[in-house]
């Protein structure tokens, strides 16, 4: 009767502890389940905690009935129908905490949907802005390249006016060059020509000389040595 008695306890025992940690995971749907993945983990937990409690329970009921005196099994059967009650309202409990809870998650949903909604025709709004800012700057920009590419061509037809100035004062240049060639030349072959007469002539003087010479020292020796 002792052992039957410790048993009973025990199972009271773990009915106490199932029954209560169920309660802390009913509690945890109600304040930590903020997706729907959290709350199936949890939901499936506080199951599972359930069936353990209602098997707990059943095995208590069966300890009752085989008790041998009629005050002991009425105690335990009262305590029995006492935990099926609280099961009853345990389980009303996880229905409830899981419907409330998962309205609040689809709210919490339709209103993250609805600021996305409104961050999106924010943002293009804001794109339209900056396109339309853009595309002033775009047209600001080709209306200047209008104006330097004007400019350009001014310049271009200024710089090519220049060349053909450049070109024909080069031109002017060379037929003048051409003439100074021409008379470079000239003066080039009278140079030649009167190197060659300065040339003839000091030969020939250098042959009268000589001759000179010769002549000189011809009547010397017919002076100083007669025939």
């Amino acid at each position: 009767m002792a052992a039957e008695d410790i048993h009973v306890r025990l199972c009271l025992q773990e009915i106490v502890k199932l029954d209560l940690e169920g309660k802390a995971l009913i509690q945890d749907i109600r304040d930590v389940a903020k997706t729907t993945e959290v709350l199936e983990d949890l939901n499936h937990e506080a199951r599972e905690k359930i069936d353990k409690l209602r098997n707990k329970i059943n095995e208590l009921d069966q300890l009752g009935r085989e008790q041998d005196k009629d005050s002991d099994r009425e105690a335990i059967l009262k305590n029995v129908e006492t935990h099926k009650q609280k099961l009853s309202s345990t389980i009303t409990s996880l229905r409830q905490s899981n419907i409330m809870t998962q309205l609040e998650i689809d709210k919490n949903q339709r209103q993250e949907l609805l600021t996305c909604e409104s961050d999106v025709r924010k943002r293009s709004k804001g794109n339209k802005e900056t396109l339309a800012a853009k595309a002033g700057n775009i047209t600001e920009s080709l209306m200047n390249l209008n104006r330097m590419m004007a400019s350009q061509v001014n310049q271009s037809q200024l710089t090519n006016t220049t060349l053909f100035s450049s070109s024909k004062t080069v031109s002017d240049t060379h037929d003048e060059f051409q003439g100074m060639g021409g008379h470079i030349q000239t003066s080039h072959r009278l140079l030649t020509k009167y190197g060659r007469r300065d040339l003839t002539d000091k030969l020939l003087i250098f042959l009268a000389l000589v001759f000179f010479f010769a002549t000189v020292l011809y009547i010397v020796k017919k002076r100083v040595w007669p025939s």
